[in-house]
């Protein structure tokens, strides 16, 4: 999928080599990638939003404003070419609050590369930063303009189902890529685009680290010197009041606004030559003197889906100097025959890592499971030198890709594995590509085994790979077990999840984490409700809903490494200006997806719907729906050219700039898996659909034509029919037969050729 989008923009920039910009030497196209770029694996994969020209008719490929009147190329392209559309303005607004950043970006593009007679459909790339969500689209062309909205689907929901995929309207090029097509644009034509998404910060040594996509090819730099290219970038940065924030690194030459508590406000614009060549990034901390953290109330909205009052309470890690818990780690890997190749070599290299960091203090163990399960010592190991080094000959030798996925038994049986240490906290890794059967026995197994568990219960952190493993089954696991979940979608980023995973789950400092009195509150509800561990490896961010009266102060409670209980107070404020609704709706819709998946609620289903369609977060009960407005002059011409003819709807012409779906996208969740995928051993990301060779459509063509020929003639009316033509007509029908077979040839030789250059 990717690697056809990147063709195609490769056959655009050699189809740009049509335009023709006039004799001015001072007028230069822009230039694509040279030779060395490319084998230096250059990739055509969007870094920054980008809109491309889809063409199919090379044909209309030449400058609107200074027609070449090249010869007329024959053929047509299958796929499309897309051809990067040139920036003549950019503006990027950036609100970060807590860790979560919500990014606003408003550009213009011209079809600078079609006739002006001619139009062509035009698709936005919008590449987002880490856990990217797409918020919303806006277009803006002369005579129509076009915004997205989720809706909800009647479509019923399909389990076995991949539905992460890339659709000829739009979808998701890769986990972090979205693309949307904009219908029919003509030749010529500026366009307005705002796009919105919201993304998380990345922590690391007590730092938050902001990455924004803001990175442009040359080759969207206007090919005129005097065009005026204005870009500019807006970062306001607020955390809970009374934290002073420092500001360490900028990629960009921010000047700071007048600053206030809590609140950074920095500006960028400029006049330039050429677009940003650099991604936007922005780091900054807490001042030692901070708070641990705090929690903030918001009332709820008139048009909230839910009545009850929200609340945020946040912790920052870096604040508490306390010792980690020692550890009780099983690692489960999928070892079925879809891990073979680059998955399973990834989570090799991941896992030879973490066992490199583990302390002497820690212990061990290693499953292999597919149809079969494979463990590398009959009781946990002691983290020593030489146990991690037999244990990574053990992985070399066993970890070989085979065979099926029962996820049930290796959990079974690493959850025996534990000795009940009080100090060490247990841990087991689940790492599958995979969908079983019995997901929902699995859920009900591990809920009972910890239920009945004293002190501290085994965490279970998941990772999926791809898409056809459940992931709401695998954050299910990681909710009922305070454990964490992560998703790689992308095969690219296995080692940065399942670095991230075991980074953040072998850090913790404060586990059994609880809010105390939050159970006295009137129809109280919190997300999640199992607290997850404190680690200093990420802030803590939990929220919820509620009816009552919170007190002035409330309390953090949790076990030490020691096994001692400790617990701090946190301050309650009221806090409207910040928006919480919108900063937590991501995590309400993925926590609430996996209890009604669990619980296969339809009530739980339509909740998510609601706030999917109040807050513009996708989920898997809606889809987004692109709609169409046409403005008022354009209905105005509408209207007359009606009323000259003498067939004006005076209903119609009321109602002709009232917004109408002109498309809909597929599902844009992660899916609930795919158990045929699975069950036939299918490796994640491999199931694209490749359109037929030049061959295979010269067979389906004339098979078509064919069988269409025999269905109509090879009846005995028509034997009849013919016998009594006369000759004269015989000539005639000979003829023209003969005239629509080289039509027929010529099509299909189009269709086998259209796509070469």
């Amino acid at each position: 999928m990717a690697e056809d989008f990147e063709a195609a923009v490769e056959d655009g920039l050699r189809l740009s080599k049509r335009i023709y910009y006039g004799k001015d030497r001072a007028v230069a196209p822009p230039k694509p990638p040279s030779a060395m770029e490319r084998e230096s694996r250059f990739s055509y994969l969007p870094t920054s939003p980008m809109l491309y020209a889809i063409i199919s008719d090379p044909a209309i490929v030449d400058n609107p404003d200074m027609p070449s009147y090249q010869p007329h190329v024959h053929g047509r392209l299958d796929p499309p070419a897309l051809l990067p559309l040139q920036m003549n303005g950019i503006s990027l607004e950036v609100d970060c609050y807590l860790d979560t950043a919500f990014v606003s970006l408003t550009g213009s593009w011209r079809v600078h590369c079609v006739m002006g007679s001619r139009a062509c459909d035009c698709r936005i790339a919008v590449p987002m930063g880490e856990e990217g969500s797409i918020l919303g689209v806006e277009v803006e062309v002369p005579r129509k303009s076009y915004f997205t909205q989720q809706i909800a689907t009647n479509r019923e929901k399909g389990e076995d189902k991949n539905v992460l995929s890339m659709t000829q309207n739009g979808g998701f090029l890769k986990s972090n890529i979205f693309t949307l097509t904009i219908p029919q644009v003509d030749g010529g034509t500026n366009i307005s685009v705002k796009l919105r998404w919201s993304q998380k910060l990345l922590f690391d040594d007590g730092e938050f680290t902001l990455l924004v996509p803001f990175q442009f090819p040359e080759y969207v730099t206007p090919a005129a010197k005097k065009i005026s290219k204005r870009e500019k970038i807006l970062l306001n940065v607020r955390t809970g009041s009374g934290t002073e924030l420092l500001c360490r690194t900028t990629s960009h030459p921010l000047k700071e606004r007048p600053r206030q508590i809590g609140k950074l406000s920095f500006v960028y614009e400029a006049d330039v030559l050429s677009w940003s060549c650099n991604g936007f990034s922005f780091t900054f901390s807490m001042s030692p003197s901070h708070s641990l953290g705090a929690l903030l109330l918001s009332s709820s909205l008139g048009h909230d889906v839910d009545c009850r009052d929200m609340f945020l309470c946040y912790l920052y890690p870096q604040k508490i100097k306390l010792n980690a818990f020692s550890r009780e780690i099983v690692f489960a890997v999928d070892i079925s025959g879809s891990m073979r190749g680059k998955p399973l070599e990834d989570i090799k290299v991941s896992l030879f890592s973490a066992l490199g960091k583990l302390n002497p203090g820690d212990s061990f163990n290693i499953i292999g499971f597919n149809g079969k399960v494979f463990t590398f010592s009959s009781k946990m190991e002691q983290a020593s030198g030489g146990a991690i080094e037999n244990a990574t000959q053990w992985i070399n030798l066993n970890f070989v890709a085979d065979g099926g996925t029962n996820i049930l038994n290796p959990l079974l049986q690493a959850l025996q594995l534990f000795s009940g240490d009080a100090k060490a906290i247990p841990m087991i890794f689940l790492i599958t590509d995979g969908t079983v059967d019995e997901e929902r026995n699995i859920c009900d197994v591990v809920k009972g085994h910890i239920e009945h568990k004293k002190g501290v219960a085994p965490r279970i952190c998941t990772l999926g790979i791809g898409t056809f493993c459940n992931n709401y089954f695998l954050r299910m696991l990681a909710l009922i077990s305070r454990g964490h979940h992560e998703a790689a979608i992308d095969l690219d980023t296995i080692e940065v999840r399942a670095g991230r995973l075991f980074a953040r789950a072998s850090s913790i400092f404060l586990a059994n984490t609880t809010l105390e009195n939050i159970d006295e509150l009137i129809d109280s509800e919190v997300f999640p409700s199992q607290l997850p561990d404190l680690s200093s490896e990420s802030p803590l961010i939990v929220s919820g809903r509620y009816h009552g009266k919170f007190p002035e102060t409330i309390r953090v409670k949790g076990i030490l490494a020691d096994g001692s209980e400790s617990s701090w107070d946190l301050k309650v404020e009221s806090r409207n200006d910040m928006p919480i609704d919108e900063i937590v709706a991501k995590h309400h819709i993925e926590v609430l997806t996996s209890h009604a998946w669990f619980w296969k609620s339809k009530e739980l289903e339509q909740k998510v719907a609601k706030i999917s369609a109040q807050s513009a977060v996708v989920s898997e009960y809606t889809t987004m729906a692109l709609f169409e407005t046409e403005k008022a002059t354009s209905v105005a011409e509408t209207n007359k050219k009606k009323a000259s003819s003498g067939k004006t709807d005076p209903h119609k012409t009321e109602d002709a700039n009232h917004p109408k779906i002109c498309l809909t996208l597929d599902n844009l969740g992660l899916g609930f898996g795919d158990l045929n995928a699975t069950n036939e051993n299918i490796p994640p990301g491999s199931v694209e659909v490749k359109p037929p060779d030049a061959a295979e459509a010269f067979v389906k063509a004339a098979s078509n034509c064919c069988a269409q020929f025999c269905e109509q003639c090879c009846c005995m009316c028509c034997i009849r029919a013919c016998s009594k033509m006369n000759d004269q007509c015989a000539v005639a029908f000979t003829q023209l037969f003969g005239a629509l077979a080289c039509l027929g040839c010529a099509a299909c030789c189009a269709a086998c050729c259209g796509g070469e250059d």
